[in-house]
């Protein structure tokens, strides 16, 4: 069952370095589900200090075991990716280089939150979504935005920050 995820994770990414990062994860969140004393922790910390450094070190993008991606996930140019642990997305997210997807706190340190991220989403690169905020189904994010608010389903953003551009229909049967 994980080689089958880890193949079809491989063949979904069209570079080699996104391969690497999303295959990855893929076998790292396998055991970190699976983790759920101090004896499992302890037998499966190599195998997470390795992901680390992997991910974090040689390959520059930031990816904790413990944030929730669904299937489909794609990387094109992975450099500068920064999730948040609690940072949720949908299935066939797509993320390019330098995007940020983090928490929002307050100045007195308080988490508010981290962005929910919903099925088939293209994130363009240089772009940052902060904040408790969801962003719906089908949902373009153009180039360099700032995504601060939510993001209904079917429709295209871009700017910073970012402004709702234009709604679309997805045809049936595609």
């Amino acid at each position: 069952m994980l080689l089958f995820q880890i193949i079809k994770a491989a063949k979904q990414n069209p570079n080699f370095k996104g391969r690497i990062i999303v295959c990855n994860y893929v076998f790292i969140r396998y055991f970190r589900v699976r983790m759920d004393n101090w004896y499992t922790k302890i037998l499966f910390a190599p195998i997470i200090i390795s992901y680390k450094f992997i991910t974090d070190f040689l390959l520059k993008c930031e990816i904790p075991a413990s944030t929730v991606i669904g299937k489909g996930f794609v990387l094109h140019h992975a450099t500068s990716l920064v999730l948040n642990s609690k940072v949720v997305l949908g299935d066939n997210v797509t993320l390019n280089h330098n995007t940020t997807i983090g928490n929002k706190t307050t100045i007195q340190g308080e988490d508010l939150g981290s962005p929910k991220i919903g099925d088939n989403v293209t994130v363009g690169p240089n772009s940052v979504i902060i904040g408790p905020i969801t962003i719906g189904d089908n949902v373009i994010i153009g180039a360099g935005s700032v995504v601060v608010k939510d993001v209904p389903s079917n429709s295209i953003v871009a700017g910073n920050p970012a402004r709702f551009i234009k709604t679309f229909t997805i045809a049936s049967g595609e």
